[in-house]
């Protein structure tokens, strides 16, 4: 879809995501890393247990698509070969931190009069501007300071992170998100612009309706576990241990509340472990958040019991047949195993670092038009020459860039 561009990606393992969705949609993504290779290629698990410069899996997962051109952006020789290709693309992203590539002579200023229609991203922990704007940050500050972990956890213990880093994918997400708005209104105008990216603003965006409950209610959320807020202080159970692991069920109140309540409560009576009280109340009456507390006590007790004795795959079967709002809590191996990925061919087979092949994540939306391809994370410098004799280097002019140093 989006095979007419060209973007120079000068991101580092903080805004490498942004690319790749580029890459996904179809952009020709040249990774410009360094010639020691991108910090990305040292950030593990590695393949087979093996580290080295090309068998990152972080690498291979959020390189994919992409070609690499190494070159030293320090290097007098290497920042013009750079200035060429930038003439050249429609997108740049990066993620230095604010002001570096201006002392370069590669600032937003600077590319805009060598290419005033380019898209110039930046991805940085907290924008371009304000009092944070040089401050360093981890995953862990980054989600402490949007207001993510606060909300993240159980109440009677400390804020938690989520374990997979969300920080920099949600601004590397953001990132090409912007890149996209910014080029429809280039599309009608023929003008480029800066992509000030903050991604503490990113994850901040993310909490959930913690806004929407202080907007309406004036109630500020806390962290509930397993439990959703409903409002007024109090809390519905939404997650539930099960025999193998866990599910979710909600309650969402109202008719479609009502009937998926009282399919559960036949359900269970079935089986002979309902609750009277559960049986003769009319869920259909209550809207969400409604229901009176001796109510929300009886499905608490009740519904743990129940979830408890059976696995995963029974109730969630079960429930799609009786119309249930249940789905289970699924851990990696049972993603791997899904059988609506697996249909929709989502994992696809891939050259992996050492020759042979490997299970990587596919394409995310399917296009009828122009199918999303998946082509392996390159090797350092593998298209050096060709992007470089792209922008017209002669094959020397590349040996030399490469003998000083410059480049790989």
């Amino acid at each position: 879809m989006l095979s007419p561009y060209r973007v120079i990606d000068l991101a580092d393992d903080r805004g490498i995501f942004c690319g790749r969705v580029l890459a996904d949609l179809g952009a020709e993504v040249i990774k410009i890393e360094p010639p020691t290779g991108d910090p990305a290629r040292r950030i593990g698990p590695f393949h087979h247990d093996r580290p080295g410069i090309e068998g990152s899996l972080f690498w291979q997962l959020y390189a994919a698509n992409k070609k690499s051109a190494a070159l030293d952006v320090e290097s007098d020789a290497a920042r013009e070969a750079l200035r060429r290709l930038i003439a050249s693309a429609d997108f740049l992203v990066e993620s230095f931190r604010p002001g570096y590539l201006d002392g370069l002579g590669l600032g937003y200023d600077d590319i805009h009069a060598l290419n005033p229609a380019l898209i110039y991203v930046s991805i940085t922990p907290f924008g371009q501007d304000g009092p944070y704007r040089d401050f360093a940050a981890t995953d862990l500050t980054g989600s402490a300071l949007s207001g993510f972990a606060y909300l993240t956890g159980d109440p009677d213990r400390p804020p938690l992170r989520v374990s997979v880093p969300q920080f920099w994918t949600l601004g590397g997400a953001a990132g090409a998100a912007g890149a996209m708005t910014a080029h429809a209104h280039r599309l009608n105008t023929g003008r480029g612009q800066r992509v000030d990216v903050s991604c503490q603003q990113a994850l901040t965006r993310t909490l959930s309706h913690a806004p929407q409950f202080w907007e309406m209610n004036e109630i500020i959320l806390k962290r509930s576990g397993p439990f959703r807020p409903i409002g007024d202080g109090r809390n519905l159970r939404v997650n539930f241990e099960c025999a193998d692991g866990y599910v979710n069920y909600i309650q969402p109140g109202g008719a479609t509340g009502g009937r998926g309540m009282t399919a559960l409560c036949e359900w269970m009576d079935e089986h002979g472990e309902g609750h009277p009280l559960l049986t003769n109340t009319d869920f259909g009456a209550y809207g969400f958040g409604q229901l009176p507390d001796d109510v929300l006590d009886a499905m608490s007790e009740t519904l743990e019991a129940f979830f408890r004795s059976r696995t995963k795959r029974y109730l969630s079967e079960e429930a799609i047949r009786r119309r249930v709002l249940l789905f289970p809590v699924n851990d990696p191996a049972d993603v791997c195993s899904y059988p609506q990925l697996a249909a929709r061919g989502f994992f696809r087979e891939t050259e992996a670092p050492d020759g042979g092949t490997m299970t990587t994540l596919g394409p995310w939306v399917k296009s009828s038009e122009r199918p999303l391809q998946l082509r392996r994370a390159p090797r350092l410098g593998e298209h050096t020459e060709e992007v470089l004799t792209g922008v017209g280097f002669s094959p020397d002019e590349v040996a030399d860039l490469r003998a000083s140093g410059a480049a790989l």
